[in-house]
């Protein structure tokens, strides 16, 4: 059975299927999902039926797409409606997301199919009543529900968190989300969904990604029963995201690049900058992957009245009326909102120019605040790059070629592609630029977080005259390159800075084998003297010490009277562990940022843990 053609499972009804189950038929889960999954299954209409065995039939209803109560979910068998067919068949399926009116939606989240009308706006007060200046008793229940459960699955490791104690973050996902909880909620079904892919050997899955949906578990959670005021707003978060009215805008196109996602949409993202210099978006995403992105580039956008295509439009101008703009950027395209052609500017021009005026390492730290992996979901800014640089040439890496290019300011920076996809332009137009050393191109890019500058080119000037390339969509020909010319630079500078041969990874791997493994098998490493001693030699004494306190909280255990170990402290480990991941995750940002930097002689300090983001309180506890 292929779990993408099971119908989406609303979480509380997982969750309730589970609870059900008596203790026995639980230590089966497991089994009957593993099981369930290598039976056929057949759709008709919004039914789709499983064939259990050759005498036994399962069925999930989904009208409207979603299996929305547990009754919908019927078994043939002769123990149901209490049997495990029926929970083993919500674990396996995908799970839903929660209703458009109490949805999360976080930066980062998978976008939105194109509308032609702005989503409501939604008072702060439906989602979190902006005048409480502490959470209620519901909410610190909610936030406890959820701490324990994340703690939960960071004891199993996941190899051990199976359909139970999934069942358990569903559970208290739903509690969260009916407590006016979005962004805990929204966390914890990232959580779930990156547990089953992992378990699945699903190969996009990235334990990168995993140790992020659980820090922001984790810390977010802990935030609500901690925080007050705007930083209780902020751990809450918002039901919907909001579009907010900001009156007349005249608008530069910048460029247009192809959007395609893991979950199979597809479309472009046309950039624009106003005259203060403040970076917009008009988007036109949908299901339909890689196709829809290259053809949707030449059709009209939706916005007013204009006749511009997306293409045309990075290269054009606008003038808005009632515009409506969300806090990331997004123009909406509601009935109010008016647009027409108007003319647009070259990127030397005003006020575009400016934008390559600003130095880079005030853009990547603008950047960071935009990319890092705990960033307010509702922080606004970007994390594109401009830069005026040389290009030098080819540089192989582990993953494939990149191109190395010499900024103005003397930074040597790599130059990635965003899309491998053939279909996209992107990794043929680099290697063209990459056989034209010498070539002076002004670029933009998005930041790529590393400890050396390291960018996806995204589109630059035309090698030999006016014009912009959008390089995901416009192809590069031979003819458009300059002359071969010799580089200024006869050895290609290597990137450096003073995370690029940081020992920070022999804290973050221990953070990673943890959800791995569990806690259990962090405590059997023994002796971590070595590792925290050249940790300390690199100047980052704090990450010693929570490396020694991660192993030590994952070694302990009491005995009772009669020598009897104890349940372990799973609250202490996991304030350990996040306390450490989230310690990796602020140093990683500021070795980055510090990569941008002029170079500066002397020892550099360590990164200290800044003073925002989810867990902040925990994460605080790092600098004692």
């Amino acid at each position: 059975m292929n779990d993408d053609r099971l119908p989406p499972v609303a979480p509380e009804v997982t969750a309730t299927l589970v609870e059900n189950l008596s203790p026995r038929l639980r230590k089966r889960l497991d089994a009957a999902v593993t099981k369930l999954g290598a039976r056929p299954t057949h759709r008709d209409g919004d039914t789709v039926t499983i064939q259990v065995d050759d005498e036994t039939e399962l069925r999930l209803h989904a009208p409207g797409g979603v299996v929305a109560t547990a009754d919908a979910i019927t078994c043939g068998c002769l123990l149901a409606p209490a049997c495990v067919h029926r929970a083993a068949a919500a674990c396996a399926a995908p799970t839903a997301d929660p209703p458009p009116d109490l949805a999360d939606r976080p930066t980062g989240a998978a976008p939105e199919p194109a509308s032609a009308a702005d989503p409501a706006p939604v008072p702060d007060s439906a989602s979190s009543p902006s005048s409480q200046e502490v959470a209620s008793p519901a909410q610190r229940a909610a936030a406890d529900a959820l701490w324990s459960a994340g703690a939960a699955v960071l004891e199993a490791g996941i190899d051990g968190a199976g359909a139970v104690t999934q069942s358990a973050l569903l559970r208290a996902a739903h509690t969260a989300r009916i407590r006016h909880l979005p962004r805990a909620a929204g966390a914890a079904l990232s959580v779930v969904t990156l547990l089953r892919a992992a378990r699945a050997g699903d190969p996009s899955y990235r334990t990168a990604d995993f140790v992020t949906a659980l820090a922001e578990l984790l810390g977010t959670a802990h935030r609500v029963g901690t925080a007050s005021g705007a930083e209780l707003d902020a751990a809450r978060g918002r039901a919907r995201r909001p579009y907010s009215p900001d009156g007349s805008l005249r608008l530069y196109g910048l460029f247009t690049e192809p959007v395609v996602t893991d979950s199979g949409h597809g479309g472009v993202r046309t950039w624009v900058a106003g005259t203060d210099g403040r970076l917009f978006t008009v988007g036109d995403v949908a299901p339909g992957g890689v196709g829809r992105a290259v053809g949707v580039a030449d059709r009209a956008v939706r916005l007013g009245d204009t006749a511009l295509t997306h293409r045309e439009l990075g290269r054009a101008g606008l003038a808005v009326s009632g515009a409506t703009v969300s806090p990331d950027g997004r123009l909406g395209a509601g009935k109010g909102v008016k647009a027409v052609t108007a003319r647009g500017a070259a990127w030397t021009e005003l006020p575009l120019d400016a934008l390559w005026e600003t130095p880079p390492s005030e853009q990547a730290a603008r950047a960071l605040r935009f990319t890092s992996r705990y960033a307010d979901p509702d922080g606004g800014g970007s994390d594109l790059l401009f830069l005026d640089v040389e290009l030098i040439g080819a540089v192989r890496e582990s993953a494939g070629t990149c191109l190395l290019a010499l900024s103005d300011s003397g930074i040597a920076v790599r130059l990635t592609v965003a899309d491998d996809d053939p279909a996209l332009a992107h990794r043929d137009n680099l290697m063209l630029l990459a056989a034209a050393p010498g070539t002076r191109l002004r670029i933009i890019g998005r930041l790529v977080p590393a400890p050396h500058p390291r960018l996806t080119l995204l589109a630059c000037a035309h090698p030999t005259g006016g014009g912009t390339i959008d390089l995901g969509l416009d192809r590069l020909r031979r003819a458009d390159l300059p002359d071969p010319a010799a580089p200024v630079h006869p050895a290609p500078p290597q990137p450096g800075g003073p995370g690029a041969h940081s020992p920070l990874y022999l804290l973050e791997r221990r953070v990673e084998q943890t959800v791995s493994a569990g806690r259990a098998a962090l405590g059997m490493l023994g002796d971590v003297t070595a590792e925290t001693r050249r940790i300390r030699r690199a100047g980052l004494p704090t990450a010693a010490g929570l490396l020694t306190a991660l192993c030590t909280s994952a070694a302990q255990r009491e005995r009772d009277l009669f020598g009897r170990l104890l349940p372990a402290d799973t609250d202490s480990f996991a304030t350990h562990w996040l306390t450490a991941a989230l310690y990796t995750a602020a140093v990683a940002d500021s070795l980055c940022a510090a990569a941008w930097e002029p170079v500066r002689e002397g020892p550099a300090a360590e990164p200290s843990v800044p003073d925002r983001g989810p867990g902040r309180a925990v994460a605080q506890t790092a600098q004692h």
